[in-house]
Formats: structure tokens, sequence, C-alpha cells
């Protein structure tokens, strides 16, 4: 066995490495995908109206946002 033999050998190894390792990759990839295709549509079914609280909560933090993008407008940085 030659030298380019075993430079090939070596290089077929590597190369079906790389193919197993891509492989399990995308299976695992998929998988994930599924996983995230069932959150959100179970999270479509079972999401609940935000208690009058957290919208009140939401809604003072979009209020404080404005007025910091205002400020930045006007060029008084905080």
């Amino acid at each position: 066995m030659g030298e380019s033999d075993a430079l090939l050998m070596v290089a077929a190894v590597l190369f079906g490495a790389v193919v197993m390792l891509s492989l399990a990759a995308l299976r695992g990839w998929e998988g994930w995908l599924q996983l995230r295709q069932a959150r959100v549509a179970e999270g479509r079914v079972h999401r609940r109206a935000p208690s009058p609280a957290a919208a009140r909560l939401e809604l003072a933090e979009l209020r404080d946002r404005v007025r910091r993008l205002e400020a930045i407008a006007d060029g008084v940085e905080d």
C-alpha cells in the first residue's frame, strides 16, 4: 500500500465521518423543528387572554419606550 493509497483511505474515512455527522445533525434539526411546531400548535389552542394587570404593565412599558425614543429623537438621551 503506497502513500497515495493511504492518503486516499484517510480522505474516504474522513468523508464518511462528515457524511454521518451531517445526517445525524439533520435528523436532530428535523426533530427540533417538529418539537417547535408541536409547541406552537399547542400554544394556539391553550392561549389565554392576559390579565388586566399584565395589560397595564405592558402598556406602561410601551409608554416608557416611546418616551425614551422621543428623547433620543430630540437629542436628549438619558
